[in-house]
């Protein structure tokens, strides 16, 4: 529980900053996280850069922005709530009136309370978001409006973190960091990929090499993937989108276009374990990058490892999802494990194979108990079948699921035969 409470002080840490597809919000965002992972490598891109069929966009900036009311009052701060201003706003001062007003406000007629999350980046426009509520306070009258932004020819900004294993494959996660204040979608995302960074980094000698990126969606991984292509298409085995994993509500997996790699079998085998009853999707749920990862021609082994998926919770793109009601510490933990189990069973998917003829004597070994107790038969009865299916042709993820019990739990058994020379281990 320790760990879901730190990230959810690093959410909170985050959430004030306006993050977007470029900017100082992605910067400042980076920085912090690079706090808690000093090797993390910025990388800049110069609008105007070609991402494939794409172009990296300007950089947008914001200073303030704000509606007076006839009566004085100040609305729509974007200093209070950086999602009342529509993202990629133009900057735009002058006096309006209601009616005029209105083709430039966005409310959610069916959630009266929340804020919703709109953004307008390539297409030039400004325009604010308030709730319903709000918006059926509005009298007839003047409105003075303010926006001091800014669109210049700057750069797109990424994050890339890389622990190098005994193996040049690697296990590729990515998450995205263009939202600005809301939890689930998309805090969870890069605090807990954060956290499970720190945690393969303090792993001894991990088998495979893990590369992390922080990015903004969308432009970002095709950016990423337009200058990184042939690298992860020679060395990424498995690897996983994380998004929208701070919630308590469900679990939930999309899979990889695909549907049959490693990553695929490893998010359902944690879940069958862990959640029971998770949500699956199919391929034509998906929303987040995965689209690019998994694109014809791109062809990564990318999976998605959920709780409550994007666009499938109430709150979701409104001010509504929050670190109090959606977003809790055990919610992030929950997404923690998650990733945490499915690293551990790509880690032990080595292939066990015997080295005795027939049963070995495991009494003579100190391997059988001699005292019997239902849980000492239960552990040699567990030993004895990860000892009849090392045959050198079945993965420690295959035993485990003959055996039914998940593979962070076979993993020590295996490693326990190995240390009394009952089995070797080979990674193919």
């Amino acid at each position: 529980m320790m760990i879901g409470n730190e990230m959810h002080e690093f959410a909170r840490e985050l959430w004030p900053i306006n993050r977007s597809l470029t900017g100082n919000g992605v910067r400042e965002t980076l920085g912090r996280i690079r706090q808690y992972l000093p090797g993390l490598e910025v990388f800049e891109v110069p609008s105007g850069s070609k991402a494939f069929d794409w172009v990296v966009p300007k950089e947008w900036a914001v200073k303030s922005a704000w509606i007076k009311t006839p009566s004085g009052e100040t609305i729509c701060d974007f200093s209070k709530n950086n999602l009342h201003l529509v993202g990629y706003s133009i900057p735009f001062s002058g006096m309006l009136k209601l009616q005029e007003l209105q083709n430039h406000l966005y409310s959610l007629p069916d959630m009266p309370t929340a804020i919703p999350y709109i953004t307008s980046y390539y297409q030039e426009r400004w325009g604010f978001c308030l709730s319903q509520y709000q918006r059926d306070q509005l009298k007839d009258g003047q409105y003075e409006v303010h926006i001091d932004s800014e669109l210049f020819d700057g750069h797109l900004t990424y994050g890339e973190y890389l622990v190098k294993g005994r193996l040049d494959s690697e296990v590729f996660l990515s998450t995205y960091i263009c939202h600005p204040s809301m939890a689930n979608n998309e805090l969870s995302g890069p605090v807990v990929t954060s956290y499970i960074a720190k945690f393969v980094s303090e792993l001894l000698r991990p088998r495979y090499s893990y590369r992390f990126v922080f990015i903004p969606e969308t432009i970002g991984s095709l950016t990423y993937l337009s200058r990184n292509l042939d690298h992860l298409r020679r060395n990424v085995v498995a690897g996983f989108n994380v998004s929208c994993v701070g919630d308590e509500r469900a679990y939930s997996y999309l899979p990889s276009r695909a549907g049959t790699t490693i990553s695929d079998r490893v998010a359902k085998h944690v879940l069958s374990h862990i959640a029971g009853n998770y949500e699956e999707y199919g391929w034509a749920d998906r929303g987040s990058d995965e689209r690019q990862y998994c694109a014809p021609g791109v062809d990564l082994p990318i999976a998605t490892i959920m709780r409550s998926k994007y666009g499938r919770y109430p709150e979701y793109h409104t001010s509504l999802d929050d670190l109090e009601t959606v977003v809790t510490p055990d919610g992030l933990l929950g997404g923690y494990k998650a990733l945490k189990f499915a690293i551990e069973c790509l880690e032990a998917n080595v292939y066990p194979k015997a080295t005795q003829l027939g049963e070995p004597q495991m009494g003579s070994r100190g391997l059988y108990p001699t005292l019997s107790t239902t849980g000492s038969s239960f552990e040699v009865r567990t030993l004895m079948d990860i000892l009849t299916w090392s045959d050198g042709k079945h993965s420690v993820l295959d035993i485990a699921e003959k055996c039914e019990k998940p593979a962070w739990e076979i993993a020590p058994m295996v490693k326990m035969l190995v240390d009394h020379e009952l089995l070797t281990l080979s990674d193919h």
